[in-house]
């Protein structure tokens, strides 16, 4: 069992920067992908960036390449979404998930947090 509870969101301008954090319980959280999705008003939840359980793989959504890093800390049961570079079109809540293995896929993630607001005003 896995929970995971995310924070950092808020509001910034464009070209500013936030950092996500996606905490997690859970003894075997560090065996988990984790991935990043948002979903805006009135559209699906979009897949962002995962991370593979070891921290070597990413893989990046191509509108967030170059702005996004994500990146996890084990000792900390902690996954992390450094935005760079915000666009209004960022604008969305954001969801960490964990699953067994990275995918881009919704459905493949197993546990998901809450959510945070993420809103950037041109």
């Amino acid at each position: 069992q896995v929970q995971l509870v995310e924070s950092g969101g808020g509001s910034v301008q464009a070209g500013g920067s936030l950092r996500l954090s996606c905490a997690a319980s859970g003894r075997t959280f560090s065996t988990y992908a984790i991935c990043w999705f948002r979903q805006a008003p009135g559209k699906e939840r979009e897949f962002v960036t995962t991370i593979s359980w070891s921290g070597s793989n990413t893989y990046y959504e191509d509108s967030v390449k170059g702005r996004f890093t994500i990146s996890r800390d084990t000792a900390q049961n902690t996954v992390y979404l450094q935005m760079n570079k915000l666009k209004p079109e960022d604008t969305a809540v954001y969801y960490c998930a964990a699953a067994i293995d990275v995918s881009t896929e919704a459905i493949e993630y197993e546990y998901w947090g809450q959510g945070t607001h993420v809103t950037v005003s041109s």
